[in-house]
Parts: structure tokens; C-alpha cells; sequence
């Protein structure tokens, strides 16, 4: 059974009670042994989704009825607004349809009737502001601002209207908002269209008395870029639409503004017209325009200077992509983009990127970057009859562009700079205090999807969103606000991050790292309703946790092992449990909710479990195909094979059945087989082996845990028979360990084999049995009847006409001691569960509830606090341990892979042990390991600690920069205490299991805590 995972880890370990806190903390309990996060934590409220202020009665006669038994309410507008508010006018009718079945009036300039929406923005709708005029209305937090909107409820308004619901922006897109914040309050999702979320159905709607607002958002600019979109978007859109024509963006446009965006990079896969490349000026003029009406802010991406889509190049015959050597007619067509862009609201990139996404020839030149923007802002003036800094302006510090800006390159103030992370959501530059002042600020462009080294990530949703807080709330206390763009591919299956991207952008001070677990029951409330969706958040929370282990392309049969840690095994046992929950649901659910639920919950889990578990069974085929063990061998071929083309049906089901056939094509992303950073044109299942048996009727083999790959391994024989000797890890009774022994037919029928302990305190689950492939049983101490000291039992296994002997070793001796509990060898410590952490003056050390790979991580705030020096008072945290022996360890710090954000000699923290010196540590002093690091999802840095005593230590984790994340600490002592054993006086069995660290992807389990 799968453990629950704690909140505020931070306090899990305090007063010596850690598993009792964690039980109670939780909706469940938590092994101490064990770290498998099945379950979301409890967490404050957050106010940031919606605002609760619709209600279905009206009791004491104050609410305000938008749909009640006498009917509907008309919605009042101004035919002086903004066209895009009066179509959008027609979204919020439709959504009131959706939600009550009954239909609103929608009455221009003539407010008619005892009640009404009245809906307008400031300084566009006469009726809004001689109601600002008369103080029936507050515009004190509305108006003058940007994209703000608020909802106020007021009786009399007028003399002749006897009550209103008054919907005011300070700008069109404030307007907007309110009428879709409406919407979302009434129970229509913003992804009602995009993933069919249903729609909450309500028989009378009323909005209790009172004024509501979201205040001012705090990024100016909140976005999406629509990228690497061949073949999935590409596909579906022109099946759909024809193109990318503003059909098609009147969908994306919504999407944005329902989740309170304003910004977008358009789809512009580059390249060659054959690879049916996108570029959204000159495929379909209305594509901006549309854009412009409904206040959707119209960018171009960080190799698309001036306006102008980089396919527009390909599509004619234009000389080089050369400044230097083509000038003038770079000039020109510079010009052009800004022409074209007329008024509408945009920003403009400037500088210029070599041909087809990559670095200009001849290396870093920052005199030629510097003279080509000064040359794009004279075009800007030029055509606009503005200065310069009166249009928009952005310059991407993406990819070499960071070599410019770190030689010192420098542009208008006024020009946005937009740092970026590395691809894979790691933030690598940001603002430093002393260039705080410029007046265009910074922004940050990020990604959930990526086409690049190390390998491709494009086909399912692998972001956490615990890690874009952690990155996006480092950036946004850093001061880069003004531009938040993220890659999100084809927008499909990345509805949950990109939800949160733009909500945490609203307002990144109402969202703190306590509150990530409510937002996902918030979500899921949004999309689903609150019956399940506590149950609902658990999945999305773990899913999304369990493929950021690793992207789906990156995995292959050797990532997860399956010899130690029961690694595989546990990989395959969490995807399938939460898969098994995800199908309860979905049968729980009214048909109404389960196309969106597969959408956004079913699919994610279930393509996601059969892929791992494939990937596992072709590991398994070579595991038993190097022991002789051809029947499991083949069994796990089989199995590689029928996973793999359930992959196929999966997606074909996405496709052609779901909402009948309405996404064909989405999910059409190659994900299997990668041989190389780009993706394959198809899906390749892993490589497999068949074997033959050995021939004989029935053969036996057998492997214990942790063992090494033999064939003959100890042998002797005695004149009669043969004896073969393995060994199982040390059992001690602290960790009250259980390993296995695993039983395989190697013949062609069936085995039947007996296992009998040679001494009473040696326990096993089963004794007998009969198996066409392989079996598992469990060994374990009974320690009342156990010897004291260092012993070695035996278990005989016997089978097919040959015996084996199995040494069992126990340590039934043990050093005083509390903490994490050293086992054969390692101490693994999860980084959330410490037992005490000191601050100081304003620096903190928090805890982000399921960030990373195994469970949370633990970082200081601020993140922009000082670097510290080391002295007694520097921020820690601290851990208690116990070793059985006295050792030397090797320490393995995991810690999230932060790019060294700071741009100076990389980040620091220093770890010590007892009273010792700290031993400082950069986390970016070694070259070349970013893309390990990247792909891996996490960074481990290894310090040496020589001559530690047996007993009780303290581990000691020190700040020095903000801004590392730690995860894990695995200790290593390189092996346990034991002694060769004579079996029957006869033949000295070899000692394998010595114990110390094995290889994992994943690293040991938490150890056992003892208070």
C-alpha cells in the first residue's frame, strides 16, 4: 500500500515524534521507511481561482438574481465600448445559457427594466461613469489601472433601475475579465472548449451583495507561446480550421483571456514550407486584428524581430540572413512588420538571432547587436511618428544572447529584457538590484515543452507546478514582472500548468508555497465540482510529480532499476495505483464529466503508467535473460510488446473516439524510442530478447535481493550434490528489514520447488510452490527467538533435483542511537523531514509541499536574501543520524537542478557533520553536466567525511546563497560489519551484499526513524 504524503514537512521531525506528526498532518499516515506520495496534503485556503460570491438562494431577499424564477436579467452594454467587450458581452450570455438553460437580453445604450448587468469600461459606457460620478460605484481600485476589473452590487443605481449588477474595467481587457470572472464564478471553466470541462449546472444564479475585484495584476504582461506545434496542433488545426487563421485564434484568444492572460506568441514552427511552417501576419490579416479587438497583446518570439514571423523569410527570395552584407533590405523589411502592426497593441521584438532559431555567424558581437536595435528603433520612430520608447519593445536574452548580455551588451532602458530559462524550466539569468531602475523592466520566458538537447520533450504534460512556483516566485522577487510567457506546445495536455502559469501571474503574493496543494483541489473543484476533487487533486498532483521524474523521451529500460530499491518495481506499483484511483473516479462520474476527466486526468495517468511500466518490462526481459532465466525472460518480452501497442490503442481511442473524434491528432507527438535530441518521425518499441530453456523439463534458478549477476556463483560439491551459496543483506531489528528470495523456472514445464529455514528465527512468507515463471518470497527475523551478535542462518531451496543454500545474515547488536537509521550501509534523508532549522533576521527556511522526485524540497526565503558567511548564527538545518560502525561516508546532496541564476562563480552551501568545519560547496563548479542535470530533474553534489564514530550525529546543511533547493541526502559508508561464514565446515561461502549504496535513478527510500 502506497504512503500518504505530509504537509508542512518542516515540522514533521520536531519533538522527536516524527511519524505521529506526519500522521497527523496528513489525510493518512506515512511510513517512516518509505517516502511514496500517494496523497495530497491539507492546505490553507487560496483566494486567487474564484472569489465565491455566486450563491443559488436568495434567503434574506439582498442577493442580486442574474437567473432566478422570475426570469432572467438583461445584460446592459454601451455601444460607445470596445467591440471586443461587446462580443465578449455575447461569451457571458452564452455562458448563462449554459449554466441555467435560459437566455439573457443583451440591450445596447437603453438600460430598460427594474434590473440589470451593467457592463462597461471606464470612460467608454456613459451610464459607468455617471455612476463613478454619482458614488454609486467605487472606481477607487479600478480606475487608472491596468487590466483591472470589479463587480458591485447596487441598489438604485438610477432612479428608474431598482437594482444592478454593475461589471467595470479600467481598460478593455479589464472589462473582459470581469464578465469572464462572472462566467467562472457561474461554473464555466476557461477550459470548457479546450478540454470539455463541463459546465456547472445551477437552476438559479444570484450574486450575494458587495464588491469584488482581483486588484491589479502584478505581471504586466501574462502569456502563452504556441510552439513546436507540428505534427499534433498543426494537424488537428487544419482539419478543423484549414489553418492557422483567426478562426482558429478566436479559440486561443478566449482561452487566454478566460485564465486573465493578455499576451501571445502566435505558432510559427519554422523552416521550409513543406514542414508546413506557420506564419500568423501574413497567413490570415485578420489573425491580429482579432487580436487587437478582443485586447490580446500580439508578440513575436526571440528569433522573430520587427513584427515579422520567421516563415515570412522562407517565402521569397530575400539574400542572406546577413546584416552586415544585406542591410538595406533588412531595413525594409523591418519596416514592413511595423507598418503592418499599425496601432494595434503589440510588443515588438527587437535585436536579430541567426537563420532558423540559432546564433548569428561569427561568434558574440556585441557593437553589431548594439547597432542593428539602435537601427530597428530609428524604423520604430520612423513609421510610428512616436519616440521609440512609445511602442513596446522587448529583446530576448535567450540561448547565446545570454553571451551578449553577459559581455555587457546594454540597450534603451526602456527595452523589456527577457531572460530565459535553459529549456527545461530552470531560470538562467535574472536582474541583478542594480538594474532594477530601467524603465522597461524584465521578464522571464519559460517551458513546458521543448524541442532540444538533451532529448525532446513534447508529447505529455512533465510540469510540476511546484517547481514553476519555486522558479517563477525566484523570478518575481527578483523583479522580473513585466513579461511572463511560457512554451506550451500545443496548448493540449498542458491545461493545469498553464492555469496556474497565468494565475500565479495575476498575483504571485497570493500564492505562497503553503498554498500549492489547494490549488489543486481548487482546480479540480473548477473543472469537476467539489464532490471528488480533493481525490481528483491527489492524481494531478502525483502524476505530474512521477513524469517530472523523467520525460517520457528520455526513459528508457535502464532508468529505473531493477535490482535495488525495488526501484522498478515501486515506479510501476505508484503509476498503476494511481491509475486504479483514476478509473474509480471516472466510474463515479456523471457521463457528463468523464470526456474532460480522461482529457485531463484518465489519459495522463493511464498513457503514462503503460509507458513506464513497458519500459520496465524490457528491463525486465534483459534482468532474466542474463540470469538463464529464459521463461520470465520471455513472459517480459511479451509483455514489452503488448504494453507497447496498448500505447497505440490509447491514442487511438484520444483520437477518433473521444468527443467523436474532436481531437484527432492532438496526442500525435512521437514519445517511444528516441534515439537523439530530435524526435523520431514514429514511435519504436524497446528492444527485447527471446530465449530457449535449458531443455530440461523443469530447471531451477533463483536470485536474491540486492544480488549480484551470477551463473555459478559459490558452488561445491560434497560427493552427492551440488551447493550453490548466495547471501541476503544484513537484517537488523531496528529496520526490521524483509528482502526476498526469487525463485525462476528455467525447463520447459513447471517447477515445483521447496525453501526450508535452517533455524527458527528465519521466517519465510511461503515454503513451497509450483511456478511457470518466477516467484518472490519474503525473509524476515523473528527476533524474540534470534542470537545475538553477528550470525548467519540458512535457508535451503531445493527444486528440479539440485539444492541451494541461501545465507541469511543478521546484526542483533546496536549501537545507541535515534534519527534516521543507518541500513546495510545507507542513510537516506529526505530533505523536508529535518528536525531543526534556524533563520535569521528576515531569512526563513520553507518547505514546498511534493516539489521534486520523491518527495519536498526544502529552500530559504527570501530568495533574494544575501549570500551568508559561516559562523553559528548562519540560516541551517539539521538532521540526526546513527551509524552502526565507525566509518568513513561519502554524502550525496540532491538538490533541484538550479542554473547558476546569478551569472557570478555559481551557488554555494556547505554541509558539515557534528562539530566539524563546513565543507562549502558549488553547485556549479563542475563543467558539463547540465544536460545530466536537466534530464535527471535534479543535481547531486558528493562531499567525503572521514572518521565518523559509531552512534548519534547531527548533519548540519548550511546556507550560504539562496536559491538551492535541496531534496535528498543519501549517506554512503561504503559497506556493513560482517565475516565469512563456514557453511557445513566445508567451503567458505563468497560474501556478496556488503552492503553500501547501489545504483538507482531514484536513490534509497527514507530510512527508519527512530525517536
Amino acid at each position: 500500500m502506497l504512503n500518504m504524503l505530509a504537509r508542512n514537512a518542516n515540522k514533521v521531525l520536531k519533538n522527536n515524534s516524527a511519524c505521529l506528526l506526519i500522521a497527523l498532518l496528513s489525510f493518512g499516515v506515512i511510513s517512516c521507511t518509505d517516502t511514496k506520495p500517494t496523497s495530497l496534503p491539507q492546505s490553507t485556503k487560496v483566494e486567487h481561482l474564484v472569489q465565491s460570491y455566486i450563491t443559488t438562494t436568495n434567503t434574506n431577499g439582498t442577493a442580486f438574481p442574474i437567473v432566478s424564477k422570475d426570469g432572467v436579467t438583461p445584460l446592459w452594454v454601451s455601444s460607445q465600448d470596445y467591440s471586443g467587450v461587446l462580443k465578449v458581452a455575447e461569451h457571458l450570455q452564452a455562458d448563462i445559457k449554459r449554466v441555467t438553460g435560459k437566455k439573457s437580453v443583451i440591450v445596447q445604450d437603453k438600460a430598460s427594466g427594474k434590473t440589470g448587468i451593467i457592463i462597461g469600461t471606464i470612460g467608454k459606457n456613459p451610464l459607468i461613469d455617471q455612476l463613478i460620478a454619482s458614488g454609486k460605484i467605487d472606481a477607487s481600485q479600478v480606475a487608472g489601472k491596468w487590466d483591472t476589473y470589479a463587480l458591485q452590487t447596487v441598489d438604485n443605481p438610477t432612479s428608474d433601475i431598482a437594482q444592478a449588477l454593475v461589471i467595470f474595467g479600467s481598460n478593455k481587457r479589464g472589462t473582459i475579465y470581469g464578465m469572464y470572472d462572472l462566467s467562472r464564478n457561474m461554473g464555466v471553466s476557461p477550459w470548457y472548449w479546450w478540454a470539455d470541462a463541463p459546465i456547472q449546472k445551477k437552476h438559479n444564479v444570484y450574486v450575494k451583495p458587495g464588491f469584488y475585484t482581483a486588484g491589479e495584476p502584478k505581471v504586466k504582461y501574462r502569456g502563452i507561446f504556441i510552439n513546436d506545434e507540428n505534427p499534433s496542433l498543426t494537424n488537428w488545426v487544419v482539419e478543423n480550421y484549414g489553418s492557422y487563421n483567426h478562426k482558429f485564434y478566436d479559440k486561443v484568444y478566449e482561452l487566454i483571456l478566460r485564465n486573465r492572460g493578455n499576451f501571445l506568441w502566435p505558432a510559427m514552427w519554422p523552416g521550409p514550407r513543406e514542414i508546413s511552417a506557420h506564419a500568423f501576419f501574413a497567413d490570415d490579416p485578420m489573425n491580429h486584428k482579432l487580436a487587437d479587438e478582443y485586447g490580446v497583446v500580439i508578440s513575436t518570439t526571440h528569433h522573430e524581430p520587427m513584427m515579422r514571423a520567421a516563415d515570412e523569410w522562407y517565402r521569397g527570395d530575400f539574400g542572406p540572413w546577413d546584416y552586415k552584407t544585406n542591410k538595406d533590405f533588412f531595413q525594409e523589411y523591418w519596416r514592413g512588420g511595423i507598418e503592418r502592426m499599425g496601432d494595434y497593441e503589440s510588443v515588438v521584438t527587437v535585436g536579430m538571432r541567426g537563420d532558423g532559431d540559432t546564433a548569428l555567424p561569427g561568434g558574440t558581437q556585441v557593437e553589431l547587436m548594439q547597432s542593428i536595435i539602435r537601427d530597428q528603433r530609428e524604423i520604430i520612430e520612423d513609421v510610428t511618428g512616436k519616440p521609440a520608447e512609445k511602442t513596446p519593445q522587448v529583446w530576448a536574452i535567450y540561448k547565446e544572447m545570454q553571451d551578449y548580455w553577459d559581455k555587457g551588451t546594454r540597450v534603451a532602458e526602456d527595452i523589456t529584457i527577457l531572460f530565459c530559462d535553459d529549456n527545461w524550466g530552470n531560470i538562467k539569468s535574472l536582474p541583478k538590484k542594480s538594474d532594477l531602475a530601467r524603465s522597461g523592466g524584465f521578464g522571464i520566458y519559460y517551458h513546458f515543452d521543448y524541442v532540444g538537447g538533451p532529448k525532446s520533450y513534447k508529447w505529455a504534460n512533465v510540469t510540476q507546478i511546484e517547481k514553476v512556483w519555486e522558479q517563477m516566485n525566484l523570478a518575481y522577487e527578483h523583479g522580473a514582472n513585466e513579461i511572463w510567457v511560457v512554451n506550451v506546445g500545443d496548448i493540449k495536455p498542458h491545461e493545469l500548468p498553464t492555469s496556474f502559469f497565468l494565475d500565479f501571474a495575476w498575483n504571485p503574493e497570493k500564492i505562497r508555497q503553503d498554498d500549492l496543494p489547494d490549488y489543486y483541489v481548487q482546480w479540480a473543484t473548477e473543472q469537476f465540482g467539489s464532490e471528488h476533487a480533493s481525490e481528483i487533486a491527489n492524481i494531478l498532483a502525483l502524476y505530474t510529480k512521477f513524469n517530472a521524474r523523467r520525460t517520457p523521451e528520455m526513459i528508457d529500460a535502464t532508468t529505473y532499476s531493477v535490482e535495488h530499491y525495488r526501484e522498478a518495481e515501486r515506479i510501476t506499483n505508484e503509476y498503476n495505483e494511481l491509475l486504479a484511483q483514476a478509473k474509480t473516479l471516472f466510474n463515479k462520474l456523471p457521463k457528463s464529466h468523464r470526456s474532460s476527466f480522461y482529457q485531463l486526468v484518465l489519459f495522463p495517468v493511464e498513457s503514462a503508467a503503460n509507458l513506464n511500466e513497458m519500459y520496465v518490462a524490457a528491463a525486465k526481459n534483459k534482468f532474466y535473460i542474463d540470469r538463464g532465466a529464459s521463461r520470465s525472460a520471455n513472459a517480459y518480452a511479451d509483455k514489452t510488446k503488448a504494453l507497447f501497442y496498448k500505447d497505440e490503442a490509447l491514442h487511438e481511442y484520444f483520437h477518433n473516439e473521444l468527443e467523436d473524434g474532436k481531437w484527432n491528432h492532438m496526442m500525435a507527438q512521437t514519445h517511444i524510442g528516441h534515439p537523439h535530441w530530435y524526435s523520431p518521425s514514429i514511435n519504436s518499441m524497446p528492444a527485447v530478447q527471446y530465449a530457449h530453456t535449458t531443455g530440461k523439463a523443469a530447471d531451477i534458478g533463483f536470485h536474491v535481493e540486492y544480488g549480484t549477476i551470477y551463473h555459478f556463483g559459490g558452488v561445491r560439491f560434497d560427493g552427492l550434490k551440488w551447493h550453490y551459496h548466495n547471501r541476503l543483506p544484513q537484517f537488523d531489528p531496528v529496520n526490521d528489514q524483509s528482502y526476498f528470495i526469487e525463485v525462476f523456472n528455467k525447463g520447459a514445464e513447471d517447477l515445483s520447488y521447496k525453501l526450508e529455514p535452517q533455524h527458527p528465527w528465519v521466517k519465510l512468507t511461503k515454503s513451497q510452490g509450483t511456478i511457470a515463471t518466477d516467484e518472490k518470497v519474503y525473509v524476515s527475523i523473528d527476533w524474540k527467538q534470534a542470537p545475538q551478535g553477528l550470525e548467519v542462518g540458512e535457508v535451503l531451496l531445493s527444486g528440479a533435483g539440485v539444492e541451494y543454500t541461501i545465507l541469511v545474515p543478521i546484526r542483533n547488536e546496536m549501537p545507541k542511537g535515534k534519527g534516521f537509521i543507518e541500513n546495510n550501509g545507507v542513510v537516506s534523508i529526505e530533505a523536508a523531514h529535518y528536525q531543526r532549522a534556524q533563520g535569521k533576521n528576515n531569512i526563513k527556511w520553507i518547505t514546498i509541499p511534493n516539489y521534486g522526485r520523491t518527495d519536498s524540497a526544502v529552500t530559504v526565503s527570501p530568495s533574494t536574501a544575501d549570500t551568508q558567511s559561516l559562523n553559528a548564527s548562519t540560516p541551517h538545518l539539521q538532521y540526526t543520524f546513527t551509524l552502526f560502525d565507525n566509518t568513513d561516508i561519502k554524502l550525496d546532496t540532491y538538490l533541484a537542478p538550479t542554473y547558476n541564476f546569478k551569472r557570478g562563480e555559481g551557488l554555494k552551501f556547505a554541509v558539515s557533520i557534528d562539530d566539524k568545519k563546513p565543507q562549502i560547496v558549488n553547485m556549479h563548479e563542475t563543467e558539463g553536466v547540465w544536460g545530466k542535470r536537466a534530464g535527471d530533474h535534479a543535481a547531486i553534489e558528493t562531499t567525503e567525511h572521514k572518521s565518523l564514530k559509531a552512534g548519534e550525529h547531527t548533519l548540519k546543511i548550511w546556507m550560504i546563497d539562496a536559491g538551492v533547493v535541496f531534496q535528498k541526502f543519501v549517506l554512503d559508508t561504503g559497506g556493513i560489519k560482517t565475516h565469512e561464514v563456514k557453511s557445513k565446515g566445508v567451503f567458505d561461502s563468497p560474501i556478496t551484499n556488503k552492503g553500501g549504496l547501489k545504483p538507482s535513478y531514484l536513490g534509497p527510500p527514507m530510512s527508519h526513524y527512530e525517536n
